[in-house]
């Protein structure tokens, strides 16, 4: 049996919880992990409560089915959300294409952001820009225009997008862009990774 402040002390740590959010992220049951790790459903989910710490060689069974290491179940979580900015200065712009003139320049919005759920680009369409070649990608794309206009292509159907407009693409439809009208246009790119 723990004394009250080993009990306390562990608790800061979360072993439980945290051992709950990996084997739901991997949809497994206790009885799934329990074959995995040789240790019994009950135990797996009295530790998950909080009811029984793990001693380290069961711990690590446990962590060596999900991938981690021990200093996954010590690591405090951050007291508040962690956060990324990206300063315009720190931005690098890139053409569409290293080959020929380009249909567009882009800046990456989010490139320091790991494991990041979507891509975010800030697009710029010059005045003699050519329109871009088709092309399509796994996850759905969201177009804001910001300046300008922006005749998007989608399976052949050309839109026309103004300053303010937007569009949704489904991921996996073939499309394009070129610029509109006699200015540049620049557009918020935002595409998700599924």
């Amino acid at each position: 049996m723990l004394s009250q402040t080993l009990s306390s002390g562990l608790d800061r740590y979360r072993i439980g919880p945290k051992i709950r959010d990996l084997r739901l992220a991997k949809k497994l049951g206790l009885v799934q992990l329990g074959k995995h790790t040789g240790l019994s459903p009950a135990l797996i989910s009295k530790i998950e409560r909080g009811q029984l710490f793990p001693t380290l060689p069961t711990l690590l069974r446990i962590a060596l089915v999900f991938g981690v290491g021990l200093e996954h179940f010590f690591a405090e979580a951050p007291r508040r959300p962690a956060v990324t900015v990206v300063r315009k200065a720190d931005r690098i712009r890139l053409p569409d294409s290293a080959e020929g003139e380009p249909s567009w320049f882009f800046e990456s919005l989010d490139f320091p952001i790991e494991n990041r759920k979507m891509e975010a680009f800030y697009a710029e369409f010059p005045t003699h820009a050519k329109p871009s070649a088709p092309h399509k990608h796994r996850g759905a794309e969201l177009i804001y225009v910001i300046r300008g206009q922006l005749s998007v292509s989608v399976d052949g159907e050309e839109t026309i997008l103004g300053e303010g407009d937007a569009m949704h693409v489904p991921g996996g439809v073939e499309h394009s862009y070129r610029r509109k009208g006699k200015t540049s246009s620049s557009a918020i790119v935002v595409v998700a990774s599924e």
